[in-house]
């Protein structure tokens, strides 16, 4: 068996304990799944199916929250074509910029408000979002650290990040294996990390 099936055995068992044993926290009930991102597509496949057995056999109901559709869902509410102007006159860093200002500023959408929103009537006991296409955030967009710690002791429903990447020490992940550089690279997470062995 493949590590990252014997992960996913492990990810099912604890999303169907009861109580959850992805967190050891209430006010932070997340945990983090990586995988190397060549993986993508292998892994929604295997998140479809552990969906089903996650209904059929424990009872729990699976949300899928597409982080990538969330930041063009605020991009649409502020207009694409600011976005595309941007770009034109100032470039492609400039352009992650403005995003990362319409998910982050209080005066636009901040992302953790677009995820709690679309969490909104969930049950903590039978519910379970997961959180996927981070890619959507590459480059530099923005930080799924951040969005967890955002998240922090504002909601009791669990969530799973699945987070393309590579394992370095201790809990620090690399975001799509981007070398560290300024605001990219290796990032600390306090949460329980599925994955976490390097790749």
């Amino acid at each position: 068996m493949s590590s990252l099936a014997e992960e996913f055995k492990i990810l099912e068992a604890d999303l169907g304990a009861r109580p959850m044993r992805i967190a050891a926290h209430s006010d932070m009930p997340f945990a983090i799944f990586r995988y190397p991102p060549a993986e993508e597509f292998p892994l929604r496949k295997q998140l479809r199916l552990l969906s089903i057995t996650l209904k059929n056999d424990y009872g729990r109901e699976v949300l899928f929250l597409s982080l990538a559709r969330l930041v063009w869902e605020t991009v649409g509410l502020f207009g694409e074509e600011d976005l595309f102007l941007t770009e034109q006159g100032r470039g492609f860093e400039a352009a992650q910029g403005h995003i990362n200002q319409l998910l982050t500023s209080q005066d636009f959408k901040p992302a953790e408000e677009s995820v709690l929103e679309k969490m909104a009537g969930l049950d903590p006991d039978r519910h379970v979002v997961f959180l996927v296409r981070a890619g959507g955030f590459a480059p530099g967009i923005y930080r799924t650290s951040v969005l967890l710690d955002l998240l922090h002791n504002r909601t009791r429903v669990p969530a799973v990040l699945f987070y393309p990447g590579s394992a370095e020490a201790g809990t620090d992940l690399r975001y799509f294996d981007i070398p560290s550089q300024g605001s990219l690279g290796v990032y600390n997470y306090r949460v329980k990390i599925y994955g976490g062995r390097s790749s």
